[in-house]
């Protein structure tokens, strides 16, 4: 079972996206997301293998965004591949049965899509702008994702969907009514005065909804 928060690394710098990630261990995630866009292979290589070390030390998950190669050759957790990222077959078949791959989806034919490649979960998104990621697609809205989970929740495939993008805490609730699984978040917690509290109650919202 997968944890239900994904905390996603940001920053320019490999010290500045070592930072976050260490910030987001110290709060208590459990589960983080190495995406260093706009750097080269070998920086997210180097990066990726110091990362792994600091998430071993707190027995958390770790995927990789963008690089199956470099998620192999590290043993992380799992991969992460946006739309226009590569083959979620081809990556399954690098990584194997056991490992954790995700993927971005924005529309209901990304997800029907996203279902039919059988990866692990969908992050679905964003639910309203976010400075995180550039290049953003359309804002779903509330009722975006109400109506593409009603729609895919009918298929033989469903599989966990993360809400992403701009995400605060008081989201959860109708988020959760909705029916997504799990969030992914960044700013939220790294911006936080107090983020070993916001991740604490994050944890109730989401673990204690029935």
């Amino acid at each position: 079972m997968l944890p239900k928060i994904q905390f996603i690394s940001q920053g320019e710098t490999p010290e500045k996206q070592l930072n976050s990630i260490r910030k987001a261990l110290d709060a208590g995630i459990t589960w983080t997301q190495l995406r260093y866009k706009n750097a080269s292979k070998i920086d997210v290589f180097r990066l990726a293998e110091k990362v792994k070390k600091e998430t071993d030390q707190y027995n958390a998950l770790l995927t990789i965004n963008d690089f199956p190669t470099i998620a192999k050759a590290i043993d992380a957790h799992g991969l992460h591949l946006g739309l226009t990222d590569g083959s979620i077959e081809q990556a399954r078949e690098l990584l194997g049965n056991v490992k954790i791959i995700g993927g971005t989806a924005n529309t209901l034919e990304d997800v029907q899509q996203r279902l039919a490649e059988r990866c692990d979960y969908v992050g679905l998104g964003p639910l309203r702008f976010t400075t995180t990621k550039e290049k953003l697609s359309p804002s779903l809205g509330f009722e975006g994702y109400k109506k593409i989970i009603n729609t895919s929740s009918n298929t033989a495939l469903v599989k966990p969907i993360f809400a992403i993008g701009g995400i605060v805490e008081n989201d959860l609730p109708k988020l959760l009514e909705i029916g997504v699984y799990g969030i992914a978040v960044s700013g939220l917690i790294y911006n936080a005065t107090q983020p070993s509290q916001i991740v604490k109650q994050l944890n109730e919202t989401l673990y204690t909804y029935a």
